[in-house]
């Protein structure tokens, strides 16, 4: 393919089309993946992202012309199934995104090709099983449920049936539930007096998110008590259920449709009402921001709540701009070495952990931005854990080379990621902490 420059102007994404009959064409979706593939073989700026374009070049690069047309489509598989939707390729490395006439948008033909697997019925069992996060928190929400997961996740016996049974690798990190979801133990706001400023709204509606509902309730603790310090009244939404995240990395669209309709009437009575409604997980935070959009692009209620939707740090950040963001830290932090991931930085929001955090006084925030290799599932699966440690590997090193007191990530996932990396490479072991446990301990409340 002859050469032509890449566009100067800023990147727009065009809505994802998924409701035609065209999208899961297979002749349709295999004629641009070569299309794609082509233009992607011609460039290989990203070959060090993931490992999608390493196996799309090997395989370009085993042909006798060595171009990607001339690639057996029924190998396309293997580039879709290491893309984990980071966006990366997209938003940093690639020059032919749209207005670019060529209009490459790597991310969203993957998800169609995964959409496309999915209609067809190509999709593990444990795959269906890993991303029904509502399904598996309600069940884990019953102690003894609860207690036997748990114990199953450091058993390493049990594990190793796990892996066998369903394709969970033994040695990946796993999640315990909570004995107690968040939602059901969460403090109720004292009810200050509003205070809007000029960039942000003074009240919050908290989306509690599966995982910190489920999993780690202890995130959104810290961040009730981080609002609280600050005078700023909050609650609950009503009503949640998984943002749909786990199922659009599966390619089952209609699921992340069935989760819009449940979540968008109650949260759009909070964005009707004038609230900041916060999210404590980037990937949460990003479905509602960006990617519900560019499925629903026509649907008002999707737009309202997605100007409405901030992450924790975007908001605090701004609250301070404001002046309204309380500075009376009572603990230094030392060093902290702060990963941002993935889907925090596709949110073009620019660094806003790492803002929040600088304000402590004696506090010293070492940035990694690079993407760790867990991705939601990917990196728990057996027959991807070992390439998610080897992209994740970078990081690993470079958290642990300040020597720092803290490790740190907004998503508290990839945190685990990166402590397990740190402990197998044999690099200094620092204390994770979510960056809002952080900060509620510069508070010392």
């Amino acid at each position: 393919m002859p050469h032509k420059e890449g566009s100067l102007e800023a990147p727009t994404r065009h809505p994802l089309d998924w409701r035609s009959d065209g999208f899961y064409d297979q002749a349709l979706l295999d004629k641009e993946l070569t299309r794609v593939f082509d233009i992607c073989a011609g460039c290989r700026r990203c070959v060090s992202l993931c490992g999608a374009f390493p196996t799309l070049f090997d395989l370009v690069d085993e042909t006798d012309s060595g171009e990607a047309h001339d690639v057996d489509t029924r190998e396309f598989g293997k580039v879709v199934d290491q893309c984990y939707l980071c966006d990366l390729c997209y938003m940093t490395k690639c020059p032919y995104v749209p207005p670019h006439p060529w209009n490459v948008d790597f991310p969203h033909l993957m998800l169609r090709a995964k959409a496309v697997d999915y209609r067809r019925g190509d999709v593990p069992l444990r795959d269906r099983f890993l991303s029904n996060t509502d399904a598996l928190g309600h069940l884990a929400g019953i102690p003894v449920v609860t207690q036997t997961v748990n114990a199953v996740n450091h058993t390493s016996v049990a594990r190793g049936v796990m892996e066998k049974a369903l394709g969970v690798d033994k040695d990946a990190w796993l999640p315990d539930f909570a004995g107690r979801k968040f939602r059901s133990a969460a403090r109720k706001s004292a009810q200050p007096p509003v205070r809007d400023g000029e960039r942000t709204p003074g009240k919050v509606a908290i989306y509690a998110t599966c995982y910190v509902n489920f999993n780690e309730p202890g995130i959104g603790h810290d961040l009730l008590a981080v609002l609280a310090h600050n005078d700023i009244p909050y609650e609950l939404v009503k009503s949640e259920a998984c943002c749909g995240m786990p199922l659009l990395e599966q390619g089952n669209l209609q699921g992340v449709a069935d989760k819009k309709e449940k979540n968008m009437p109650v949260l759009a009575q909070y964005a009707r009402e004038g609230y900041a409604i916060i999210g404590a997980i980037p990937s949460c935070v990003l479905m509602y921001k960006h990617e519900l959009p560019l499925m629903f692009p026509d649907d008002e209620t999707v737009r309202a709540v997605s100007e409405a939707f901030w992450d924790p740090f975007e908001y605090f950040v701004s609250r301070h701009r404001d002046g309204l963001l309380k500075t009376d830290f009572r603990t230094a932090l030392g060093k902290v070495s702060y990963h941002v991931p993935c889907h925090a930085r596709v949110q073009n929001i620019g660094r806003k952990t790492f803002e929040t955090l600088s304000l402590v006084p004696d506090t010293k925030v070492s940035v990694v931005e690079r993407c760790s290799g867990h991705a939601g599932t990917f990196g728990v699966k057996k027959e991807f854990h070992a390439m998610a440690m080897r992209i994740g590997t970078p990081v690993f090193k470079a958290m642990a080379q300040p020597e720092p007191d803290y490790i740190s990530s907004d998503c508290q996932l990839a945190g685990h990621h990166i402590e397990q990396g740190i402990d197998e490479n044999g690099l200094r072991h620092a204390e994770l902490a979510h960056p809002l446990t952080l900060l509620r301990k510069a508070y010392g409340i």
